[in-house]
């Protein structure tokens, strides 16, 4: 291995394998600390709806932040990581999925999609943010380029689209599902209509809405927030048909999401992507140390709070410049060029 070139397989293999070792003791207190405390928080927003608004909102932050963190348990269940029993995996992923309003056996499928295809510019479209190349936005037809940039506006993306997409969007069976997968989600369906039936009973409809909605929306945002900027910064990397390498996408592809302490343990480790791309069977508790193991995990550039930032103005991939630029690059290159691609310009 050179400084320059990613770890062969066999290197890092043997470097994460003592990292992929499930501890029941910290999976089962994270389960307490994060299932509980989420049920916790809930039942202290019902109470404070008698108190102020304003409490509850505020306790809406702490419990959408928890809500992300049992969404990375259930996260770890699918991946067949959290516990070494699949049995206790597959019975607290489902348990999970109800609260995060998540088809677990659908949602593990399509997840094991996304971690097979990452950073392949030819297998974009499976559970990832959607990513234009700069020649597909200029040949794009005008509704098609102002439909992408609706799905690409923060308001969108991290206030408006969320809570839909958990709420109903993961209601419904993806065209491509096997019958196993299709069944997950009508068992999840059936589920969490018992359990809001019993909640809208025991709290009343309108007290349970208005928690809910509000936990859905702040846990919502934070959520497609971190899943955006873990393959949506300037330095990412994509890659075209026998060129992409499933190590460099691991580690240039996914971001070392660098949180200050509180964010991280709300996030579930979760900032540690290029870890948990290289090898998703390493437990969000785990994913810190192995990162502090071997220099070849320390040497990936952090992305910090304030750069990630700047990755919103970043929108489209140039498969010339090998980076991701903004729409006003793409204008001025519109201006230039045309629909017709520059010199040099990759395919």
């Amino acid at each position: 291995m050179t400084p320059n070139s990613p770890p062969s397989v066999a290197e890092w293999k043997a470097i994460v394998a003592r990292f992929q070792q499930p501890s029941l003791p910290r999976a089962l207190w994270q389960v307490l600390n994060t299932v509980g405390g989420f049920l916790l928080l809930w039942a202290l927003m019902h109470w404070s709806l008698a108190v102020s608004f304003w409490l509850t909102a505020a306790l809406a932050v702490l419990a959408g932040g928890l809500l992300v963190r049992v969404f990375i348990i259930f996260h770890d269940c699918g991946h067949g990581s959290f516990f070494a029993s699949r049995a206790a995996n597959d019975a607290v992923g489902f348990v999970c999925g109800m609260l995060t309003f998540t088809p677990y056996h659908h949602w593990r499928w399509e997840h094991s999609l996304h971690h097979a295809s990452s950073g392949d510019l030819d297998r974009r479209g499976v559970g990832d943010i959607w990513t234009m190349t700069v020649r597909e936005y200029l040949a794009a037809p005008r509704w098609r380029r102002l439909a992408y940039r609706l799905a690409r506006h923060p308001l969108v993306l991290f206030f408006l689209a969320p809570a839909p997409l958990f709420l109903l969007r993961e209601r419904i069976p993806s065209a491509g599902a096997r019958k196993v997968e299709r069944r997950s989600v009508w068992r999840m369906n059936a589920a969490i209509a018992a359990m809001v039936a019993l909640l809208v009973w025991w709290f009343g409809w309108k007290p349970y809405l208005l928690i809910q909605l509000t936990i859905s929306v702040v846990g919502g945002a934070i959520g497609v927030w971190l899943f955006y900027v873990q393959h949506q910064f300037d330095e990412v990397y994509w890659g075209r048909g026998e060129e992409w390498d499933y190590t460099t996408a691991a580690l240039q592809g996914s971001s070392y999401y660098r949180l200050p302490k509180v964010l991280q343990w709300f996030s579930g480790n979760i900032g540690f992507h290029h870890i948990h791309h290289l090898s998703p069977r390493i437990p969000n508790y785990n994913l810190e140390r192995c990162h502090h193991s071997h220099p070849i995990f320390r040497a990936v550039r952090p992305l910090t709070l304030r750069r990630s930032l700047r990755a919103l103005r970043l929108h489209l991939w140039d498969e010339r410049r090998r980076r991701l630029v903004s729409f006003s690059e793409a204008r001025r290159r519109r201006a230039q060029f045309g629909t017709e691609l520059p010199p040099g310009h990759v395919a």
